[in-house]
């Protein structure tokens, strides 16, 4: 049993498993052998084999015939589930905005106001990139989509985001970068929360535009790393 307090060795090779995919360490096409790895972060084949078994389910390595491979994104995918991400959420807004002459449903602002305290919070003590992070900004996005009333289109949204997640994992933003995100999360809340849905539906749509360029040039990244270590294997 893992004592109180001590990280167990599974755990500390996941995270460095995924530091190493995110920073390249691990060639692209190199096949993610259990007992390479062992050897290479100095522990058995058991952690090792539990580490591989969670970046799957993550959806950072991926299975082929003669086994575990880093994730090799698709530009023309990322780029197809982003038009339909911002297609989803500006939806949202829109049902709230509504049509002339129709009622239009009101955003649920107490699910907005407690996305508003989380981000105001990061604000204030920003958080590491990573998982962590990404799964925060997942739940704002899908909170407010809640929120304007049609649960389906966050669970389409949700879809979304399993598909995407794994290159924004591999992706490590800037201090510079967390601060803009914190700053347009609390901005498109701020937004909604004064009834002008109009001000937040223009700023969330270029706020998924930045994300949509940065996920986009780290896929191409990876692509030209993984053609560049073909290269020098050949």
């Amino acid at each position: 049993m893992t004592r109180r307090g001590r990280v167990p060795l599974s755990e500390q090779v996941y995270e460095s498993l995924r530091r190493d995919l995110a920073t390249g360490a691990i060639v692209p096409t190199e096949r993610l052998g259990e007992e390479r790895l062992a050897e290479i972060y100095g522990v058995s084949r058991t952690p090792v084999r539990e580490a591989l078994a969670r970046l799957q389910a993550d959806g950072l390595v991926e299975r082929h015939a003669d086994g575990l491979y880093p994730y090799r994104p698709r530009l023309e995918e990322l780029d197809n589930l982003f038009e339909l991400r911002i297609v989803l959420e500006t939806r949202g807004i829109q049902r709230v905005i509504g049509i002339v002459g129709e009622p239009a449903p009101a955003h649920d602002l107490s699910l907005v106001r407690a996305e508003l305290d989380t981000w105001r919070g990061f604000r204030d003590d920003p958080p590491e990139p990573g998982p962590a992070l990404v799964a925060a900004d997942e739940q704002f996005h899908t909170t407010l989509l809640a929120a304007a009333g049609n649960t389906a289109l966050a669970d389409a949204l949700t879809g979304v985001y399993v598909r995407v997640r794994p290159v924004r994992t591999l992706d490590l933003p800037t201090p510079e970068r967390i601060a803009t995100m914190t700053a347009e999360h609390i901005a498109i809340a701020e937004q909604l929360l004064d009834s002008d849905p109009d001000a937040a539906l223009r700023t969330l749509t270029a706020h998924i535009g930045s994300s949509r360029t940065h996920v986009l040039a780290r896929a191409q990244q990876a692509i030209e790393f993984t053609k560049l270590s073909r290269a020098v294997r050949d």
